[in-house]
């Protein structure tokens, strides 16, 4: 159980992972919290007396989301914090102190779920994993998204990628996904997405307001070109739809393993950013029944798994792809920022360690 200096703590590690990721002001924002928080308002008392791990439960993102809600609804008195008009700590910690205060009841209910930070830049990471298992198994896909958020990343088939002048997807598609690329090339191999299916525990419907705010407001205020594309995908997913469903992520999985698979086609189980806020019994029977399908998979119907999670000890998001049929472990292939701005691919042999998000 955590006490009041771990969940101030937790502000110092996030904000190493903002400077890390090039958000200055959030960066800057998450800082200044940590020591500054008071118990003067409802919000500042139940962050500082968090009875989770927070930094699992992306405590600071919570709050931050909640102030930058506030900062987008054109609240006056933040604007110099999160403008970058006001740079000095003191002066930032003054301002945030009377937002809390001020707008208390509305920063509130933030710390309820945690983030959904939904990004479509991801998909640069996923689709390079998935290229790996085209180059095993074939070029058709159908794809299975848990922690799947407002779908953005079931437009995977649809948007238009450049990795390195492979070009997987429509060239016509409004969303280009082209992260500065380092390293060797992914492997050069086609890709057709049949179908894409998600679920969440608590799912965001773009089609009104009040989700698509919850998913702006945690799109970094620092990052102009992140807020710009998910204007264009919120618009696609409108425009198109997508299929997500509410619902428990083990549950969801077991049922969709369980259903009969075309043959030729490559069932993938895809996630980012959704691993650590899965209790460990969740883990545990997704991780079974993905072996267990495994088991079965035949070169005819093949079995994928693609993950881009956070490694919060070395500040980058990890790349991992394991397929069957094959004894092959679960290889990290390549290395990626956590909003898909760059991706790095490593070079074989890859290591085969089991993810840890983070080393305690």
């Amino acid at each position: 159980m955590a006490g009041e200096q771990t969940n101030r703590d937790s502000f110092a590690i996030q904000a190493g992972y903002c400077a890390a990721m090039a958000a200055p002001i959030t960066t800057r924002i998450a800082t200044v919290l940590g020591p500054s928080l008071t118990r003067d308002s409802a919000t500042g008392r139940r962050v500082l007396d968090w009875p989770g791990e927070p930094v699992a439960d992306a405590l600071v993102l919570r709050l931050i989301g909640g102030l930058h809600a506030l900062y987008r609804r054109g609240v006056p008195e933040i604007a110099p914090a999160f403008s970058g008009a006001v740079t000095d700590e003191a002066e930032v910690a003054a301002i945030l102190h009377d937002v809390f205060v001020t707008h208390d009841a509305e920063l509130l209910p933030w710390l309820d779920g945690p983030p959904q930070t939904n990004e479509a830049g991801r998909s640069a990471g996923l689709m390079t994993g998935i290229l790996h298992l085209a180059a095993r198994y074939g070029p058709q896909f159908e794809v299975l998204e848990i922690g799947s958020s407002a779908g953005l990343n079931l437009l995977i088939g649809r948007y238009r990628f450049d990795l390195a002048g492979v070009r997987p997807g429509p060239a016509d598609s409004p969303v280009a996904i082209k992260p500065e690329w380092r390293g060797p090339p992914p492997p050069d191999a086609p890709v057709g997405i049949i179908s894409a299916r998600g679920v969440d525990i608590q799912p965001l419907d773009l089609s009104g307001d009040r989700d698509a705010e919850r998913l702006q407001a945690y799109c970094w205020v620092d990052n102009a070109e992140r807020q710009a594309r998910l204007e264009n995908t919120i618009a696609m997913v409108r425009a198109e739809g997508v299929d997500l469903v509410q619902g428990d992520a083990a549950d969801w999985v077991e049922a969709r393993l369980a259903e009969p698979q075309p043959e030729g086609v490559t069932r993938v189980l895809m996630h980012s950013v959704v691993w650590q806020y899965l209790p460990d019994a969740t883990q545990r029977r997704i991780a079974d029944a993905m072996t267990a399908a495994g088991a079965r998979a035949t070169p005819e119907r093949p079995l994928g798994w693609v993950m881009m999670e956070p490694n919060r000890d070395l500040h980058r998001h990890e790349i991992r792809v394991r397929g069957w049929p094959g004894d092959t472990p679960m290889q990290l292939v390549a290395l990626t920022h956590a909003h898909g701005a760059w991706v790095e691919a490593l070079e074989p042999p890859y290591e085969t360690r089991p993810y840890v998000m983070r080393a305690y």
